[in-house]
């Protein structure tokens, strides 16, 4: 694989162009929350188009196995790294689990899909990271249920800081394959949006919850 710069923006542009990642800073979405964004993200796209989720799965192994060393198994996040995860743990040839964004209300109730009696150590994909809080729920599912988390890759990260700061004090390890200011400058350079759009992006990435208060009023 080439270089962490170039992959960064290449695996950026391909987010972009199979809207993966959408921006509209002139008209926001809504999130769960209630916020206004001017971004979305839906990884899951990367899933209908063979030749980019080759791509990926492959620089995740490479640059898990280059960081980590190779994991006994591997741990998908529901919902959205639970398919990423499965074929990056395909690619290595080692077993995976997923964990549940809370425990199911039948049968055994557990959190934790699979068997993971025969490893004691695993590494976590997950296919966003927001707050992070999501992420390191999962985290301290598996950690609960007596398993070693190694660390954890995410496809793509806004870069809050309170997120970075989560991970520092849950004593986790992360890394992603692309981030907000990389997709921001491929966007800029490829046309997809203008300088007062850029602009009005890098506002948002400075203060998201300011800038969704204005756009409420």
């Amino acid at each position: 694989m080439s270089n962490s710069g170039e992959n960064q923006r290449k695996v950026a542009e391909f987010l972009l162009r199979i809207k993966a990642i959408q921006l509209s800073p002139d008209n926001p979405f809504t999130w769960a929350s209630g916020r206004k964004s001017p971004i979305y993200c839906d990884n899951r796209r990367i899933l209908s188009h063979p030749e980019i989720r080759t791509f990926v799965r492959q620089l995740a192994t490479d640059q898990i196995e280059e960081r980590f060393g190779r994991p006994e198994a591997i741990a998908g996040v529901a919902t959205g790294g639970i398919a990423l995860g499965a074929l990056i743990a395909q690619e290595f040839g080692l077993p995976f689990i997923y964990v549940r964004a809370s425990a199911k209300e039948h049968g055994t109730g557990q959190r934790i899909e699979g068997d993971y009696s025969g490893f004691s150590s695993v590494f976590v994909i997950e296919d966003l990271i927001s707050t992070g809080k999501s992420s390191l729920s999962a985290v301290d599912a598996l950690r609960e249920a007596g398993l070693e988390v190694k660390g954890l890759l995410a496809f793509f990260t806004y870069g809050f800081q309170d997120a970075v700061q989560r991970f520092k004090d849950s004593e986790c390890q992360f890394f992603t394959l692309t981030d907000y200011p990389t997709m921001l400058e491929e966007a800029s350079q490829s046309g997809y949006i203008n300088d007062a759009q850029r602009e009005d992006l890098d506002s948002w990435s400075s203060d998201p919850v300011a800038w969704s208060e204005l756009r409420d009023k």
